[in-house]
């Protein structure tokens, strides 16, 4: 189901309940009821729980934007780290370069495809993507330098494999959902008695009042969908993307 109708669905859905309790709670009402009957300590109440609850979403919108940032710049790391190594080894013998291109092509083929299906569908890395690492490195340390030339371009290219190793750990560790599942609990929770209080300062079936309630009802369940589709880096519609890699090794995309 794609995210975009799983938010239409979640911000209809919170406006309708909202609404249907507004009608339903005002029909209840006797005829001589006096809205402005409301006592002022719960809306002071009902607007300092509003303005916790909103530094709370705002905190937590802050914490998986910034989480996703830094799986898209361990992206960028490991890709710039890998086109490194493949432009370092000119140096090398014709066999020796095309050798570790390949495996260097080889692996980035896998991360872009298998590997980015892999962490998306199971929230971890692959595997084969491990292996094709484990051969890109054999392939650099392996090789015994011939002359002073190679020699001064080898332990540059052992510090580039060492850098891709980093970001795909880190961009392994950045697979998952980032958000504990205490602070969703504290998150619907909050917006539960968020949106709950507003039903104490007795709102009535007028036009304005309903399309209020109704808006503020979506705006909580659009936020609470930007929260949940940020905390999976690489899984959901608004993720961390493969474009380093393409953009570094166009020729894998033709």
């Amino acid at each position: 189901m794609s995210e975009w109708l799983v938010l239409s669905i979640a911000m209809a859905a919170a406006c309708a309940v909202v609404l249907t309790i507004v009608v339903i709670n005002n029909r209840r009402l006797p005829d001589d009821d006096d809205p402005n009957e409301t006592p002022d300590v719960i809306e002071y109440m009902t607007m300092m729980i509003g303005v916790v609850y909103a530094i709370v979403l705002g905190l937590a919108i802050a914490g998986v934007w910034e989480a996703r940032s830094a799986a898209q710049d361990s992206v960028r790391q490991e890709a710039q780290a890998l086109h490194e190594i493949s432009e370092r080894v000119e140096v090398y013998p014709a066999d020796v370069r095309q050798r570790i291109r390949s495996d260097v092509e080889a692996y980035v083929a896998h991360v872009v495809g298998a590997e980015w299906r892999h962490m998306s569908e199971h929230g971890e890395l692959s595997e084969e993507g491990t292996e094709l690492l484990g051969q890109i490195r054999r392939g650099v340390t392996d090789y015994r330098p011939a002359n002073d030339h190679e020699g001064q371009a080898y332990q540059p290219l052992v510090d580039q494999v060492a850098a891709v190793d980093d970001a795909r750990g880190a961009r392994g560790q950045s697979a998952g959902a980032t958000m504990p599942g205490v602070v969703w609990f504290g998150l619907i929770i909050g917006a539960l008695v968020t949106v709950g209080l507003i039903f104490t300062l007795q709102i009535r079936r007028t036009g304005r009042e309903l399309l209020l309630a109704g808006l503020f009802s979506a705006l909580i369940a659009f936020l609470l969908f930007l929260i949940w589709d940020f905390d999976a880096p690489f899984g959901r519609g608004i993720s961390a993307t493969a474009t380093p890699f393409t953009d570094l090794f166009p020729q894998l995309t033709k």
